[in-house]
């Protein structure tokens, strides 16, 4: 299953065509698109910044996808990555670790330009 990350669903939004060829494929194999909170947060702040329809794609656009549950399991995943990645000298973004921990926490890969989720342990990233 794929959690689509901020990056992923701005170009979705923006007709970029690997980002369009990707969607493409996963609609063809079946698979359950998701989206976390931070990410569509994310995504929703851009488009109300540009207004008018923006809004009405951006909401379109989550309107088709699976809502990931931020739960208690994916904060503990969260403390724990989040703790990891500062021991180990490689934060990411607030808003990067939850989508990584609520992702991770339902057994999605990610799928992401951001290079930065490759540096989560134990999460499967899939760039285009």
């Amino acid at each position: 299953m794929a959690s689509l990350e901020t990056t992923f669903l701005i170009d979705l939004l923006k007709e970029k065509p690997a980002a369009l060829a990707l969607a493409r494929r996963l609609e063809e194999g079946g698979e359950p698109k998701c989206v976390t909170a931070p990410a569509a947060s994310e995504m929703l702040v851009g488009a109300y910044l540009k207004g008018g329809r923006a809004v009405e794609k951006a909401r379109s656009l989550l309107g088709s996808l699976v809502l990931l549950e931020f739960d208690e399991a994916a904060c503990l995943e969260a403390g724990q990555l989040g703790a990891l990645l500062i021991e180990r000298g490689e934060p990411i973004a607030t808003p990067d670790l939850l989508i990584a921990a609520i992702s991770k926490r339902h057994g999605q890969r990610v799928i992401t330009r951001d290079r930065s989720f490759s540096r989560v342990p134990g999460l499967e990233v899939e760039t285009y």
